[in-house]
Order: structure tokens, then sequence, then C-alpha cells
């Protein structure tokens, strides 16, 4: 259970926490307060506090750097803390510094309070620090103190200290008195403190019309602050009590508001622009590191290996990724959906249940689907190439580890770790991949061909497998491990046929090219054109990092009836997605065929391959993440029926290309058959959700009054 107090300062907020704390223990209860501040006092008159500035100017670097550099797989953190300065800047820099270190370190502590059992008392919490932004800020107005309140995650119970004026000017004299000069440096002056009286008011206010029920109690002197202290007692026992009865509390109304639980809980109208933006900048980080690494890697075995041995190599890979993410059953999505709901209703039992089902279902099949590739290899291969055949055979040895790891990072993702789940799989994969070709090569004890880079991919695999499951063991919420695992078989089968093929589908359609220039025995070519499309794919990073944050958002948005809301989501994601790809997609035409060419000269004739791809992928980043947007909808039978017509198209399309033109004619195959397949899924969109495609949206955004029109004319055509 998490309290936060505000009030301004001089309030007690402080002392009435800890004094609180104090009695729940000592009814049983485990309280503690968080992010405690209080003001130091002066040793004596030589005491100038020198040291102790110092020493909090240093600790607050370190501690705020620890927390940047272990905050990439909490992207809420860092993007709610810039959101929240950026909508109410104060005017001193030092403010802004200081304030923004605050919430951030605020948020760190509210994420790990959320998941613990204890009542945590944070005597300066959310509703405090937006107080502080606005009086520092000076001129901040309603609308903008109710956005930065819809930006903050609400406590179980919000106190307010209610303390004269009088009585709050003269406590701030009484600590400025016994502060060191120093200390002094850190607080701001009477005015500006005295000028937070209003500012509060007008948060109360401001929370009471949002139906958040804020509990005021007084603070004047010792005898109004225990009969307050025994008031919040009451109200904390009575939610607890509550809560402890799950089963039953959709007929209890709210402890806190007396309200239906199904009702307590109001539309939160978010910044939703800033924080996507930010969100997808941190991830597309991530993932431009992924595909530095990758690059450096194919660069490595590309001019290692030749285009033959990578034409094998790029060939073995297609269909070992292609089985794998077949392999999860579509465990690998739907666990996104079931593992935070499960913990948002306290149902731990069934949150290990689906994950102990999805890794044994999964984990089976991917066993399986290795032992029937393997063996079918074995019965029915060319015996004559062996290069071929060896590489298969290992790369059959690591569908399981690749349905392993891809399982893994989504229930990193499903415990709050966003982009520690991108980590493994776009970082440590593939740089172990890269310095494992390079020792190779180095050492000279093997032929760097296709079936030892292929054994450098198991390998990689392996190691990446125990990677992401200890970081899941690191983000796994309390008692998860304690519970005892509950099963809803039924629900979770239901789920799994569409999100099958659509993982599965997506993977093929990438690698479509690949596959049919492999089953016409063009392996050399299938080589080529694997290298021109890992180029172009860079292009579609832009669209990938956004649908990171764009999918759980898309799918409250949805679950709340806010159609212009994700109408609005949708224009924003689509516009980062086009933007990046737009920006990587330039100069990639230029340096092609230069680019191309340093791999080995037998590499050039990709050039136009790539130009083409890039086309293709730019397309399908300015339709915006509508596969996306279609599964966090309950379209997943929709999204799945377009991913199957999608790949029909493109192994016809690629077939007719490669007998026609050859390679060429594969790559403009596969970007006429990802445009179709972009164009369909707009018009489904439209038709099923009624959302207009996102640019057209922005475009009509810039002539306000024309949107309704639009908007209208739409939808008519759209039902038709």
């Amino acid at each position: 259970m998490i309290i936060e107090f505000f009030g301004p300062p001089g309030s007690g907020k402080t002392t009435f926490a800890h004094a609180l704390a104090q009695q729940l223990r000592g009814k049983g209860y485990n309280a503690t307060v968080a992010l405690s501040y209080e003001p130091s006092t002066r040793a004596g008159s030589f005491d100038l506090g020198i040291l102790l500035f110092v020493s909090r100017i240093v600790s607050a670097i370190f501690s705020t750097a620890r927390i940047l550099l272990s905050s990439v797989g909490r992207l809420d953190e860092v993007a709610n803390s810039f959101s929240m300065v950026r909508l109410i800047p104060p005017k001193k820099r030092i403010w802004r510094a200081r304030i923004w270190r605050y919430i951030l370190h605020l948020s760190r502590c509210w994420n790990a309070a959320k998941q613990s059992p204890k009542i945590v008392i944070f005597d300066q919490g959310y509703v405090q620090a937006i107080g502080s932004l606005a009086i520092f800020n000076g001129d901040t107005d309603l609308e903008a103190l109710e956005k930065a309140l819809c930006l903050a995650p609400p406590a179980d119970l919000t106190i307010r200290l209610v303390v004269p004026a009088a009585i709050v000017e003269s406590r701030l004299r009484q600590r400025m008195e016994r502060e060191p000069p120093a200390e002094r440096i850190f607080e701001a002056d009477l005015n500006v403190n005295m000028r937070s009286i209003g500012v509060f008011e007008a948060i109360n206010d401001l929370l009471a019309t949002s139906r958040r029920e804020i509990v005021s109690v007084d603070n004047t002197d010792r005898q109004s602050t225990l009969k307050s202290i025994c008031q919040v007692e009451k109200q904390i026992i009575s939610a607890l009590l509550r809560t402890d009865m799950p089963e039953k509390q959709s007929e209890f109304p709210n402890s806190l508001t007396g309200v239906p639980a199904s009702a307590a809980a109001p539309p939160r109208n978010r910044d939703m622009g800033s924080r996507l933006a930010w969100a997808s900048i941190f991830a597309l980080l991530i993932y431009i590191g992924g595909a530095g690494l990758t690059s450096l890697a194919q660069l490595a075995i590309a001019r290692l290996i030749g285009p033959r041995n990578y034409g094998i190599y790029s060939y073995v890979l297609a269909w070992t990724s292609v089985l794998a993410y077949l392999a999860t059953l579509g465990f690998n999505v739907s666990l996104l959906r079931f593992v935070p709901a499960y913990r948002a209703n306290g149902r731990l039992d069934l949150a290990r249940g689906v994950i102990r089902f999805a890794l044994q279902r999964s984990l089976v099949a991917a066993t399986l689907f290795g032992v029937i590739g393997a063996t079918s290899v074995l019965l029915f291969s060319d015996h004559t190439q062996s290069g071929l055949e060896t590489s298969i055979m290992l790369g059959m040895v690591a569908v399981p580890l690749i349905t392993a790891y891809a399982l893994g990072a989504t229930l990193v993702r499903a415990f709050g770790g966003v982009v520690s789940a991108l980590l493994p799989e776009r970082i440590v994969r593939d740089g172990l991949l890269l310095v494992l070709v390079a020792l190779l090569a180095k050492s000279g004890l093997r032929t760097v061909d296709a079936p030892s880079v292929t054994l450098a991919v198991v390998v990689s695999s392996a190691f990446t497998v125990g990677l992401v499951f200890i970081t899941a063991r690191k983000f796994e919420p309390p008692g998860l491990r304690q519970a005892k695992p509950s099963y809803a078989s039924r629900e979770w089968w239901s789920a799994a046929p569409p999100l099958m093929l659509i993982t599965g589908l997506d993977v093929f359609v990438s690698r479509a090219g690949v596959l049919v220039l492999g089953w016409t025995d063009h392996i050399r070519e299938a080589g080529i054109f694997a290298l021109a499309l890992n180029i172009a794919m860079l292009v579609g990073l832009s669209r990938i990092a956004v649908a990171t944050m764009f999918s759980p958002t898309a799918a409250d948005l949805y679950a709340r009836g806010d159609r212009n809301g994700l109408q609005q989501l949708f224009a924003r994601a689509t516009l980062l997605s086009a933007g990046g790809a737009i920006v990587v997609a330039i100069p990639m035409m230029l340096i092609a065929e230069p680019f191309l060419r340093y791999f080995g000269d037998g590499y050039a004739a990709g050039a136009p391959i790539a130009r083409v791809l890039i086309l293709g992928y730019v397309f399908v980043a300015l339709c915006g993440p509508q596969q996306n947007l279609l599964t966090m909808t309950g379209n997943e039978w929709a999204a799945a029926t377009t991913m199957i017509a999608g790949a029909v198209a493109n192994i016809i399309a690629c077939g007719a290309g490669v007998a026609i033109y050859g390679p060429i004619g594969a790559a403009v195959g596969v970007a006429l058959a990802l445009s179709i397949w972009s164009v369909a899924m707009a018009i489904y969109i439209g038709k099923r959700l009624k959302i207009m495609p996102g640019l057209v949206f922005a475009l009509l955004s810039l002539k306000p009054s024309a949107i309704e029109a639009h908007q209208w004319n739409w939808f008519l055509r759209a039902s038709k």
C-alpha cells in the first residue's frame, strides 16, 4: 500500500509520516517511510555545514548516475521525470535539475513500493513534487497542473496536511535559524515557500474535481496531530481489510472513495505524445546499438566466408528463425497481456501458471520442430552439399534456444523491464557472435565457413538464454516464486493460434526473398540478397522502436473506449515511425553501393536490391504500427489474416520475380507485397476501428477545422 503526503513546506509532513509509521508498526503492520528528508541542525556557531554541502552534491551525482544506468529497462522512470519537468519548468536551472532528480528517484522508489507487501509512506510524493515545480515556475496555470497530475501515478491514500499560514511561517523561520549556512543554499526563500500555500490549495481542488479522494488532516499542534494520526490509521486499516478479500472486492466500495472499485479509478488523460517520444527514443537507441553490432557481425561473416557460404548461413538462419518463433505458440505476445493482468488482480498463482504453461509447451514444440527438421535433412537432403547439410543440422539445434530467449525476453517486458528485454537479443547475442567469429578467424584452428558460423550462433544463443532468464529473475515480482500455480488452459490456448501465425509469419515475410532464392538453388544470390536485406531493415527500426511503447498505451486507450485518444496516439506513432525511417533511408540509399562493396566485390550487385527493399520498408513505416494496433485492440485474427495474405503474396511475388529478373525481381516482389499488405491493414483498420491512417490525421490536424468533416467522410466510406 502506498501513502503520500502533500502540503506547504513547514506543514510537518516528515514528522507526521514517521509518527504514523511508528503508530502502524505498534499495531503489527509493516510500515516504512521512503525518501524522507529532514533538514540538518547546526551543531554550533562554527558549524558552516560545508562538508554536508559537498557530500550532498557528490551523493546526488552518483545516485542519479546509478539510476540512469540501471533505468534502461524502465523507460517510464526517465520518461515521466522529463515529461513533468518539461510541462512545468522551474525558472532557475538549478531547481529544474534538483526537482527532476527527485522525481527520477521517486519513480524508482514508487515502482519498488508497488511490488512491496509493506505500507510505504512518502512524506513527499508526486503531488508534492508537482507542487514544487509550480512554486518555482511562478506562473503555472491550472491546465498545466492538471496535465502534470494526470501523469503522476495515484497513491492508495493521499493525505493533505492543513496548517494555518502564520504557523507555517513561524516554523520556516525557526528551521532557517537552526540550519547551517551552507545548507540554506538548498532551501528556497521564505516568500517562495509561503506562496506554496495557494499552489497546494489549487492542487487540492483539482484532485477533488477528478474524483480522487483527499484526506485533509490538521497538523497545527501536538493534540491535533495525535487526533489526525488516529484518523489516518483507521483509513489505512479499513483499506487493508478490504483488499484482503479480493474475491469480493468488486462488490465492496473502495475504502478511500466510497464508490465501487470498478468506478474508483477515473479515466486519466496522459501527455501521451511526450512519453511515447521519449520512450521510443530510448528504445530506438538500443535497436540502433543492436543493429550496429549486427552489421559488424554480418560484415565480418560476409567478408570471411564469401557470398556462397554467406548464402548458406542466411538460408539456414531464416528457417531457424521461422521455426523458433512459430514454436513460441504466440506466447511471446500473449504473456505481455496475461502476466500484467494477473499481477494487477493479485492472482500471482495464475501468473506463475501461465509462465510455466507457456515455457513447457513452447520448448516442447521447439524441440519437436528441431527434431523433425534434422530428421528431414538426414532423410531427404542432397548429401553432396555437406556444408548446407551440416549448417541446417546445427540450425535445428538452435531452434529451442531461440524460442527460449524470445520467451524470456517477453517475461522481462511483462515484469516491467522494457529495454532490458531488448539488450540480450539485440546487443549480447550479436556481440558474442562477433567475438566468436573473430576468435575463429584469429586462431586458425577451424575454417571459417557456414557450418562454423552457425555453430557460433548456437553458442551465442545458449549464452543469451542464460542471461535473459537471469534478467527475468531480477525483475520477477515478489511472491511469484512462492505462489502455487493455477491454470486457465482454455483461455490461454484460445489466444495462441492467431498470435502464433502473426509471430511466425512476421519472421517469414521478412525473410521470404532469402527462402525463395534458397529453394530455387540460388544460394550465392541468397547471400547477396540477405546482406542487402540487413541494410534495408535498418529503415524499419524506427517503427519497431515506436511500437515498443505504443502497444501497451494503445491497449489501455482501447479498453477505456477512448477512440479519439487512440486516433491521436496512432497519428503521433506514425509520425515518429515515418520520420525515423526517412532519416535513415536517405543516407542508406546514397551509400548502399560503396557500403556493400566494402563487404567484398561479389556483394556490390546487391545495391539495387537494397534500394528497392529500402523503399518497401519506408512505405511500411509511413503507415505506422498498424499490426500492433490490431493486436492490442483484440483483432488478433484480423492481423493474422492479413499476415497470411501478405505471406502468400510475398511468396508468389518473389517466385515470379526470381523467375523473370532474378534477385532484383525478388526484391521488387517483397516491396510490392509489403505495400499491398500495409494498404490492406489500413483499409481494415478504417472499417473495423474507424481509425484514419496516421499520416492523414496528422496532416489534417494542421487545419483543425477540417478534421471533423474529413473524419466523418472517412468513416462513411470505411463503413460501406
